[in-house]
């Protein structure tokens, strides 16, 4: 095929916890994020070094990877893939009448330097023939979660809930950030390596 893949979807965002000692990179409680709206990456590099010669650019070493940011647009964290992602620890429980609730705390004992693993799925679409492309974020730390809502009028407003993160080279051997698994048949296909990297916790 011939005419360049455009992408026509985005979906199953998925995530795990990250971790790295001795240039090994290993992932736990690998799990769904929620359900994928959009995503935009944002990736930065370092400056270029140019040599000079003949009153003009010679020879240039590009730069390299430096970081990046990903903007996640979901449906609504699962409370596990929340809890997890920020660092958060166990539930304190209050009781209302006859039930006792469990409550999410955001204290002094969260976790702020939770780093994660970070996957999803690209739809493409070329000559007419769909593709799909698992992507790793191999390393990540996502930003305080923030909210934003609107009240409900005549006709539904779906909402939905956004996430940044900030990406990071991992602590293997090459510094990887990001790895790819492209012209896959079908969207599980896709799935199956992202949990294969990212592990599961199942």
């Amino acid at each position: 095929m011939a005419n360049g893949k455009v992408i026509v979807g985005y979906s199953l965002p998925y995530v795990a916890k990250y971790s790295a000692a001795d240039n090994v990179v290993t992932y736990t409680l690998g799990q769904p994020m929620a359900r994928g709206v959009s995503v935009d990456l944002k990736a930065e590099k370092g400056d270029d070094t140019n040599f000079y010669a003949d009153n003009q650019i010679a020879e240039t070493d590009g730069g390299v990877f430096t970081k990046g940011t990903a903007t996640l647009v979901v449906d609504g964290l699962k409370k596990a893939a929340r809890k997890m992602m920020q660092g958060l620890g166990e539930d304190e429980t209050i009781s209302v009448g006859s039930k006792q609730v469990p409550l999410t705390v955001y204290n002094d004992d969260q976790d702020q330097n939770t780093y994660i693993g970070i996957g999803f799925v690209i739809k493409y679409m070329e000559s007419g023939v769909l593709s799909y492309t698992a992507v790793i974020l191999t390393k990540a730390l996502v930003s305080p979660e923030g909210l934003q809502a609107a009240t409900k009028e005549d006709k539904t407003s779906f909402q939905t809930q956004s996430l940044e993160a900030t990406i990071f080279r991992d602590d293997s051997a090459k510094h990887d950030w990001k790895k790819l698994a492209e012209d896959l048949t079908s969207e599980s296909d896709a799935y199956d390596v992202i949990k294969a990297v990212l592990g599961t916790n199942a």
